[in-house]
């Protein structure tokens, strides 16, 4: 999951960016409003954390802007106000949560997976595939009942392919969801995280190449070639 935090506070914001780290969850940070739709205009975003009173346009004029471009990108609001016609008036313009500071950044992380997982109501929490069973919220994965330890990286980029049911997903969208702006378009970070998560994940690899295409998940591993390790 990759997130966008416009927060005005830099040491708020790194806080929020660096504890969701921690969750597996990758973050770029606007501190005003026209920094906001700028990265909102070139990337590709799950969710939109908005402080409203932020410098230039507004939460409020982001979160406008972010509805009506009909992407259904969920809006979860930040404020240090916790009055009712504060929330209330959030919840009109559009925004899906609301959390009042301060907040504990676990908190964050789960109202941020269960927005998520609204957004794509036909998936169950936990998700099942090939003998895989991963939890988002207890960021615990199971294959064929063994229990697998993961670093945060892999458990991403793991989430993003079991999120996508066995279709292929390239490693251009991996290195944008599951890491932040500041990622080398031409690293090999990608190729190194799913070849390792392959060898966490155990053999017959689960986790095939598509030859210039992507990565998916293998319904059946360890039919064919596509399913090696070489990346």
């Amino acid at each position: 999951m990759r997130v966008l935090i416009v927060e005005d506070e830099l040491y708020m914001a790194e806080a929020i960016r660096d504890g969701l780290r921690l969750e597996a969850i990758a973050a770029d940070i606007a501190g005003d409003g026209d920094t906001a739709l700028e990265l909102l205009s070139i990337n590709s975003y799950d969710i939109a954390v908005l402080d409203r009173d932020i410098p230039g346009p507004s939460g409020d004029e982001i979160a406008k802007r972010i509805i009506d471009s009909g992407n259904g990108m969920p809006i979860l609001m930040l404020t240090a106000a916790d009055r009712l016609d504060d929330k209330a008036s959030g919840f009109e313009l559009g925004a899906d949560d609301y959390l009042t500071k301060p907040f504990e950044l676990q908190e964050l992380a789960l109202r941020l997976r269960a927005l998520d997982r609204r957004r794509a109501h036909h998936r169950p929490p936990v998700r099942e595939i090939a003998g895989l069973r991963l939890d988002p919220f207890r960021r615990e994965v199971y294959r064929d009942g063994r229990y697998v330890a993961l670093t945060r990286k892999q458990f991403a980029v793991l989430e993003i392919l079991v999120g996508a049911e066995g279709g292929v997903v390239s490693a251009e969208a991996l290195l944008e969801r599951a890491w932040d702006e500041n990622a080398d378009p031409f690293t090999n970070a990608v190729r190194i995280t799913v070849s390792a998560l392959r060898k966490r994940l155990g053999e017959p690899w689960i986790i095939a190449t598509v030859p210039g295409v992507g990565y998916r998940i293998d319904t059946q591993p360890g039919a064919g070639p596509e399913g090696d390790d070489r990346g």
